[in-house]
């Protein structure tokens, strides 16, 4: 055992995370926020280089549809990805060490921020490409048909997506195909500094319906609504009935990046931020199951990020005499007839 795996103690089998009960949700709710809120703290610090694109504001969005997902579903991500990876179940210490680029993260050190992947729980990888895990969603959707299984792909995306060709070419093969597939925009309205209103004509839904892919906006910052939302779209999508959209009308509190403080961006006024900060999907979650439960789950959280901390800070840095490791694949057969 080495010295971060005795700061976390023993490595548990990966299993999707449950979300079952109210007040599961809300315990992925406040790990995901505590978890963004460590990972600024080691960005200031200095452990965590080249910044993080935090996703506080935005934790009912990722809670409400991996509620919906069973374990043969497979999910794709953003540059804006430590929700989603949570949510589905990655383990909290081992993301973090990932984005401290630590030998003990989910991929060696070596995806950091923006490219945490784990296949064992149908995580295939954020993506620092914007729009671009949709068209791996699709693949993933058209090899579940194909291995006539049940799973359903969802792919995570935010508004800034809604004009890349990547994006409307996977809307399209998905729609042709009818293959379970669920596509969920976060709509933050933000594609960086531009508002969407600037930069989106038409609007989200007519993204899909241009397609035929039935549509549905939802609050994205009520857990509840959202995972009722993408409950009906993947049961149509497992049962056969094609591609769904939901478009989540959600908000990130802080910057698009870290390094957004250091630059001294100003593109959203004071009042703005405030009163989406009033609409906050933490309290509403935390008041449904009552203070006790959340006070308590509070407290078990802060003890799991702390020894996430722990074990991220414990972990090696990789040898520089293996950067050329996992460039490549190895071992592969070549098909028949083909030259070796």
């Amino acid at each position: 055992m080495t010295t971060a795996e005795s700061a976390a103690g023993p490595a548990q089998p990966a299993a999707i995370a449950p979300l079952g009960t109210p007040g599961q949700r809300y315990r992925m709710l406040r790990l995901i926020r505590g978890f963004e809120e460590s990972a600024l703290g080691l960005v200031r610090s200095g452990v965590i280089t080249g910044g993080i694109h935090p996703y506080i504001g935005q934790e009912a969005v990722a809670v409400g549809v991996c509620a919906a997902l069973g374990p043969a579903d497979r999910l794709t991500s953003t540059h804006r990805g430590h929700g989603h990876v949570l949510a589905r179940g990655a383990a909290p210490h081992r993301l973090l060490a990932e984005l401290a680029g630590r030998v003990g993260g989910l991929n060696k050190g070596r995806g950091g921020s923006m490219h945490a992947a784990d296949l064992s729980l149908g995580i295939l990888g954020a993506n620092g490409i914007v729009g671009a895990g949709a068209p791996i969603a699709v693949g993933a959707a058209w090899a579940a048909r194909q291995a006539r299984d049940d799973g359903v792909a969802v792919s995570f995306f935010g508004d800034g997506a809604l004009n890349q060709g990547v994006l409307l070419e996977s809307l399209n093969l998905a729609a042709m195909w009818r293959l379970p597939v669920v596509f969920v925009c976060e709509n933050n309205g933000y594609a960086t500094t531009l508002p969407a209103a600037s930069a989106v004509a038409g609007s989200a839904l007519g993204r899909a319906a241009a397609f035929g892919i039935p549509a549905v906006a939802v609050d994205g910052m009520d857990t509840e609504a959202v995972r009722a939302a993408a409950e009906e779209a993947v049961a149509r999508a497992r049962a056969g009935g094609g591609p769904g959209f939901l478009e989540c009308r959600t908000y990130r509190f802080e910057g698009h990046h870290t390094m957004e403080r250091r630059m001294k961006l100003h593109y959203r006024t004071a009042e703005e931020v405030a009163a989406w900060r009033e609409r906050d999907p933490l309290p509403r979650a935390a008041a449904a199951i009552g203070p006790a439960e959340a006070g308590a789950l509070d407290t078990e959280v802060a003890a799991e990020l702390a020894a996430a901390e722990r074990f991220a800070l414990a972990s090696d840095h990789p040898d520089p005499d293996g950067a050329s490791a996992y460039l490549y694949a190895d071992g592969l057969c070549p098909r028949a007839g083909a030259g070796a």
